[in-house]
């Protein structure tokens, strides 16, 4: 008995700093090979010996904010189908002839959705430089990008603009897209690659000025990290000034935001700080959205210059409401439904707009005169269109399918997706018609 005491070592706190040290020193490369394998561990994940829980500049974006993120591509995405929807000089909202429907085609077009651009170009930024400067190559950033955001917006673009080519042959479309036999040299580049003014698939400006800021992304990381606060204050300026513009980007709410997203992952801040928070914030983003709203529905279609500013503010700014709800949202079995859509928001993305003209071409043509029956049953039928042919070419043309959405994951599920899904729930508690629409 006394020789197996005199085996046993004494446990003293010092013993035990010096065994949780070494786990801590250890943990890192358990980590690293469990990511790689693409498992979850939430003993992991939590961090032990007081170290910081993994986060994005660590090794890898932990699985709840992952499914945060998908999930608010999908609703960011589905809501900017609301901001397309066309309409002419008749049917303004603006004119008031539908009483609170009109408002609420302002609220959700004007002013909520608005908000989505920013808000992607936020989470764009933010995963670009997720593993910190010393995890970011540039070369090999511009190369996947060029597959991932170029390349389907040449696609995209360029298949619309050889389909308004032929229909306009045969005088069909025009006023709806823009006039390509009878322009420019200059405007024909433009349609077709958005280099000075918007693409024919309206929508795909962002990617054009997404792939802008990836190419900039070296110099706005030094900025972000060496004056980020002075850098953001001006791009914020200019995004808020309704009458200044610059020329490297379409839509200044973009750059602003892209690189608030840089900023944010270099200096490693929290982005779940204000979950404890969601339900003030996002009823403030919504009284605020519903306020603007009200303004330029009186006062529109051509607003002040502070209603324009605050419309600007909004888009930037609003941001922080929706990140905050997807705190929430995601617990719900819904909201984790929609995060595993995978590749769905960007082939709506993508597709949507061309097929909310064709359908305002069409009901022209012989529907009734009572335009919220257009709105309606074009939003509900765009979205049943766009699900299921995303299905069903991701199922029978999988190989065109990959390149049309730039390689993006579909919604196969795994073993690691039902681990993600796990730790995700657990995640902290705490013509009129063209000009119309290319104005938005």
């Amino acid at each position: 008995m006394a020789a197996r005491m005199a085996l046993t070592p004494d446990i003293h706190p010092q013993n035990l700093i010096l065994c949780f040290s070494r786990v801590a020193t250890f943990y890192p490369k358990v980590e690293t090979r469990l990511s790689s394998a693409g498992l979850s561990s939430l003993w992991l994940q939590r961090g032990v010996g007081g170290r910081r829980p993994i986060g994005v500049t660590d090794v890898t974006v932990d699985q709840n904010l992952s499914s945060r993120i998908n999930l608010m591509r999908i609703l960011l995405i589905s809501g900017i189908v609301f901001v397309h929807v066309p309409h002419d000089a008749e049917t303004s909202p603006f004119l008031g002839l539908y009483g609170f429907f009109d408002w609420l085609r302002v609220f959700l077009g004007d002013a909520l959705f608005r908000i989505g651009v920013p808000c992607l170009s936020a989470i764009s930024g933010y995963l670009l430089f997720r593993r910190g400067m010393s995890g970011f190559d540039y070369p090999a950033t511009i190369r996947s990008k060029s597959k991932t955001v170029l390349l389907p917006f040449l696609l995209w673009n360029g298949a619309l603009f050889a389909a308004i080519l032929l229909i306009q042959l045969f005088d069909v479309g025009v006023g709806y897209f823009p006039d390509l036999w009878n322009a420019s040299p200059r405007e024909i580049i433009s349609h077709g690659t958005a280099l000075e003014e918007l693409p024919v698939n309206v929508p795909l400006y962002f990617l054009r000025d997404l792939f802008v800021c990836i190419l900039l992304s070296p110099v706005l990381a030094f900025l972000m990290r060496r004056f980020a606060l002075p850098t953001l204050a001006i791009l914020l300026f200019i995004t808020a000034m309704p009458d200044l513009t610059i020329f490297i980007v379409q839509k200044k709410s973009i750059l602003f935001s892209f690189s608030l997203g840089i900023a944010l992952a270099l200096h490693r801040i929290d982005v779940k700080a204000l979950d404890p928070y969601a339900v003030p914030i996002m009823a403030l983003t919504f009284a605020a959205s519903a306020v603007l709203a009200t303004g330029l529905y009186f006062t529109g279609p051509e607003f002040t210059f502070w209603l324009n500013m605050s419309r600007n503010l909004l888009a930037v700014f609003g941001a922080l409401g929706f990140w905050a709800s997807s705190a929430l949202l995601i617990r719900s079995r819904l909201g984790q439904r929609l995060a595993e859509t995978g590749s769905l928001s960007f082939w709506i993305f993508c597709a949507h707009y061309p097929l909310l003209v064709i359908m305002w071409m069409v009901w022209n043509k012989g529907g009734p005169d009572f335009y919220p029956a257009f709105y309606i049953s074009a939003t509900l039928s765009a979205f049943v269109i766009l699900v299921i042919s995303n299905a069903q070419t991701r199922k029978y043309l999988p190989a065109v399918y990959a390149v049309l959405t730039g390689s993006r994951s579909g919604k196969g599920k795994t073993k690691a997706d039902f681990a993600a899904k796990r730790a995700a729930m657990i995640g902290p508690p705490t013509s009129e018609t063209l000009y119309s629409q290319r104005q938005r």
